[in-house]
């Protein structure tokens, strides 16, 4: 019998930057509605100065999405992007014993976008929708376990006083949170307050999705120590973790490297070379070992990494 309506659910997930459209992991799913699935013939591409002309894809590649519909047919992201969302809700989330308020939990659910790339404040949460922490963290399980939402864990190691306990969420697909805080185009999402963790966020998913596609449980992680520094990223390879820092600069400057060598020096022989992902033309060395790496070489350098 063929399938006559509602989501049809396909092995799949929001693809990394670099997979060609035919490239698929069997064990993510993505419910994508009939009307908008491809036709059968088709064929399956102080902060200093922001991104450059000459890298201008990256604010477009978070604006449209890694789903394969939107990949296809750009021109029908909203329309996507409203079927999915209404359809999650209406047919996933509804049976849940855990979301019995339809219209709190999708408010919930633009919270977290807004959210994006921040450390998880439960009580925050709780506070603007209306609903107890316990709800919080099971609506929180709910996007998890559907795969819109990543949990980065905190990296403790007793590196430091008072460690951080809260993991940081992201949005697997940079295009949900953006339509989620209703961003009006890729140039204002770039240019925007949440720039940043939009970037960041995409960083951190490329790196996610690597672990995956190697078949690897994810190594990943944040640190902050108590004094402010930070770094966004930390991969576990091979008895060692490297230091990663997301920055939208195309002119790296000192400050930029702080976390990253104070974190290398709390790790000791643990400590693997920083990196700087960040909008240089090519991979630069900088004082203290650091490397500047564009944008663009990450997913291949991650990939490499991890293999």
């Amino acid at each position: 019998m063929g399938h006559t309506g509602g989501p049809r659910v396909l092995p799949g997930r929001p693809r990394a930057w670099q997979e060609g459209p035919e490239r698929q992991i069997s064990d993510w799913f993505l419910r994508i509605p009939d009307q908008q699935l491809p036709p059968a013939h088709t064929n399956f591409s102080d902060e200093a100065e922001i991104l450059p002309h000459a890298a201008v894809e990256l604010p477009e590649l978070l604006w449209r999405s890694g789903y394969p519909s939107v990949v296809l047919e750009p021109a029908a992201r909203e329309v996507w992007l409203n079927g999915y969302l209404q359809t999650y809700v209406e047919r996933d989330v509804r049976p849940l014993q855990a979301v019995k308020d339809l219209r709190t939990f999708e408010l919930f659910l633009s919270l977290c976008a807004a959210r994006h790339g921040q450390e998880l404040n439960l009580s925050d949460l709780s506070r603007h929708c209306g609903v107890t922490q316990p709800t919080c963290k099971a609506w929180l399980s709910v996007l998890e376990a559907s795969y819109l939402v990543w949990l980065l864990p905190p990296f403790h190691r007793n590196l430091g006083k008072r460690p951080v306990k809260a993991p940081k969420a992201y949005f697997l697909d940079s295009a949900l949170a953006a339509h989620l805080t209703r961003q009006p185009s890729s140039e204002a999402l770039w240019r925007g307050a949440m720039g940043g963790a939009f970037f960041e966020g995409w960083a951190v998913m490329e790196a996610v999705k690597a672990f995956a596609a190697a078949g690897h449980r994810p190594d990943l992680y944040f640190w902050r120590s108590h004094d402010g520094l930070e770094v966004d990223l930390l991969i576990g390879v091979g008895g060692e973790f490297i230091p990663v820092e997301i920055k939208q600069t195309a002119t790296p400057l000192p400050g930029h490297a702080q976390g990253l060598l104070r974190l290398r020096e709390l790790l000791g022989k643990e400590g693997g070379a920083p990196m700087l992902v960040c909008a240089v033309a090519r991979r630069t060395p900088l004082p203290h070992g650091v490397t500047a790496l564009p944008w663009r070489e990450f997913p291949e350098w991650v990939k490499e990494t991890i293999a």
